[in-house]
């Protein structure tokens, strides 16, 4: 059957990746799946119809059949737990590259957004130039703990796994703030991400969208 994510009819972000459907095109690109993609705009997010699929009122969604799944840290497991590619055939391997999905999303995620929402949602709010520190400071707190785990390995546990994918994923969120370069071997681990072939080629479908 054929896959059929949604995204944006014209992302926020200009097809820079940063929006989420990227993580679910990268994701079959790793494992050599053909998808199809169905563009929804604002509007249509909050109608009926995607509704049924996202209860959010989000992108992406996964369709597959009658099968249909939402957030994409589900989908992308659900990926990689049906086609080999992005987690280890050992077991306690494959164990440790979904706990550093969860990581990635519910660690290191969240203080990277909240600082995206001060910069940008909230810049001209009277106390961003208070907050802003403290928020950046908290996202810091968690590069640290991650550039120490990281150290000089090329990736987060052994070989690439979907772990790495939803890291890089998040990573990309923070460089716009220039607090990534302030991790030599965490801005290198995302440039190996991007480097990789199945990136390229979810980088340019999204940006394909945004150039029509």
């Amino acid at each position: 059957m054929t896959i059929t994510i949604t995204a944006f009819e014209r992302s926020p972000d200009g097809g820079k990746g940063l929006a989420r459907d990227s993580r679910v095109r990268w994701a079959l690109e790793e494992v050599g799946q053909p998808y199809e993609v169905r563009l929804v705009s604002f509007r249509a997010m909050k109608e009926e119809a995607h509704l049924a699929l996202h209860p959010f009122g989000q992108i992406p969604t996964y369709e597959e059949g009658d099968f249909a799944l939402f957030e994409t840290g589900a989908i992308v497991l659900h990926i990689a737990e049906r086609y080999p590619g992005l987690l280890p055939g050992d077991a306690n391997a494959r164990a440790r590259a979904i706990s550093w999905m969860f990581a990635a999303l519910n660690t290191v995620e969240p203080p990277i957004l909240e600082l995206v929402t001060a910069r940008i949602f909230e810049a001209d709010k009277p106390w961003t130039k208070d907050r802003l520190p403290l928020v950046m400071d908290r996202v810091r707190e968690r590069l640290n703990q991650l550039s120490a785990r990281l150290a000089d390995a090329e990736w987060l546990d052994g070989a690439f796994s979907a772990g790495d994918l939803m890291m890089a994923s998040v990573l990309l969120r923070v460089r716009s703030s220039g607090i990534l370069d302030e991790y030599p071997n965490l801005a290198a681990y995302l440039a190996r991400g991007e480097a990789r072939p199945a990136y390229q080629r979810a980088f340019a479908a999204q940006l394909a969208v945004n150039a029509r």
